[in-house]
């Protein structure tokens, strides 16, 4: 399961998958797998986030808590799901969200993978969980890894843009340097919450601007509908 990273980020990341916490999460994910467990994503796209989006591409972050737990939603990007399943209630908000600040209409479908592979890295703390069992895989050790992601791109990187939506996503600002990079900051697109501030937050176009000033390409919100 874990021997399927992209290149440029099996480079900066080699180093963990020798540490005794990922060695302890591989036989974790071994057991559940010999036990019969499902576990989402399928093996093949744990890793979606590094694939679609190389190490030297990455130009924004968004952080994410847990994959969906429900049947063919998660492919391993933060917030998005594959195109044959129905849109989430939290992806809705993000849609409703980009309308309002840029005027982009909802593609019909819930992948975001075109975001991925124009930089946008779509970061789960963790990236595995139980069938229909939320947050069953967090504390086994991803959280580890993927805090040690955050870390590296705010070491060995400048002028990334992260966006932290709810108070889980916000507590990752600590691991990021505020000298060389920019963090927006927002209420999570739950609809328990995104009436509390995330919709009018307007972070797609705040985003676009914090890169146009720094002299790279803005990215192109719009999904589209295929």
């Amino acid at each position: 399961m874990l021997n399927a990273l992209e290149f440029s980020w099996f480079v900066e990341l080699k180093d963990e998958f020798e540490k005794d916490y990922m060695i302890r999460l591989k036989a974790f994910l071994q057991q559940e797998k010999d036990n019969g467990t499902v576990i989402y994503p399928k093996a093949t796209e744990i890793f979606n986030a590094f694939n679609y989006t190389p190490f030297d591409k990455v130009k924004v972050v968004i952080i994410g808590q847990d994959p969906y737990h429900g049947a063919g939603q998660a492919h391993g990007l933060c917030f998005s799901v594959q195109k044959d399943v129905a849109v989430p209630p939290s992806l809705k908000n993000i849609y409703k969200e980009l309308e309002a600040d840029l005027g982009l209409k909802a593609p019909g479908h819930g992948s975001l993978t075109e975001w991925a592979q124009q930089g946008v890295l779509l970061l789960n703390a963790t990236l595995t969980v139980r069938a229909n069992q939320a947050g069953s895989h967090q504390n086994k050790g991803w959280e580890q890894f993927t805090d040690t992601v955050i870390k590296c791109l705010s070491d060995k990187k400048e002028g990334l843009v992260f966006i932290l939506w709810g108070n889980y996503a916000k507590a990752k600002a600590a691991l990021i340097d505020e000298k060389k990079h920019f963090i927006l900051t927002a209420a999570h697109p739950s609809p328990f919450s995104a009436y509390n501030g995330f919709l009018g937050c307007r972070h797609f176009s705040k985003t676009n601007e914090l890169l146009v000033k720094q002299g790279f390409a803005p990215v192109n919100w719009q999904i589209t509908s295929q």
